[in-house]
């Protein structure tokens, strides 16, 4: 996907992802779309930066760094919605686009991919990138209602203390 697509699914996403936390529609709710708007926003359009350095869809496209902004809300507390950016820009690359990424950069130069995307340059590009933040939305909002004690297994399983619950790394 290209940057219009990245920042259309961060807004789509902050909204959609407020709506699930918040349902109401109400003040908390936009409360929690100020809240997710930006970071989510920037989470998606970070790994892009490697395209001022490195090598494009390797660099920051990838696993290591996802875990990174995974760790980061875990350990400092803070930067809690820009790993939710991060991951699904990974996803728009994955599934959206017809290049994919190299998830398991630097022991792997290998770009993986599905077939179902569209060129960036696509005047489906944006469609697609909808489709696809609509998939994460129903995900979210699944792991979010339906099982929620699954993210709170996860972070309890975990050899160290991470210093904040479920509900602040979802945040």
């Amino acid at each position: 996907m290209n940057k219009e697509g990245h920042v259309l699914n961060g807004l789509l996403l902050a909204i959609g992802l407020s709506y699930v936390l918040e349902p109401a529609g109400d003040i908390a709710t936009f409360r929690t779309i100020a809240a997710t708007l930006v970071p989510v926003t920037l989470g998606a359009l970070f790994p892009d930066v490697d395209t001022a350095f490195g090598t494009h869809r390797k660099t920051l496209h990838n696993l290591p760094v996802l875990a990174v902004f995974l760790a980061y809300p875990l350990y400092f507390g803070n930067l809690q919605y820009v790993w939710i950016g991060v991951l699904t820009h990974y996803v728009l690359d994955v599934v959206g686009s017809t290049r994919g990424i190299a998830l398991f950069y630097p022991l792997s130069t290998r770009e993986f991919g599905f077939p179902t995307g569209v060129t960036t340059s696509s005047k489906y590009a944006n469609l697609v990138t909808v489709v696809i933040t609509g998939a994460e939305l129903i995900a979210i909002a699944l792991l979010v209602h339906v099982a929620p004690g699954v993210l709170e297994a996860v972070i309890a399983g975990l050899p160290f203390d991470a210093g904040v619950n479920a509900t602040n790394v979802v945040q």
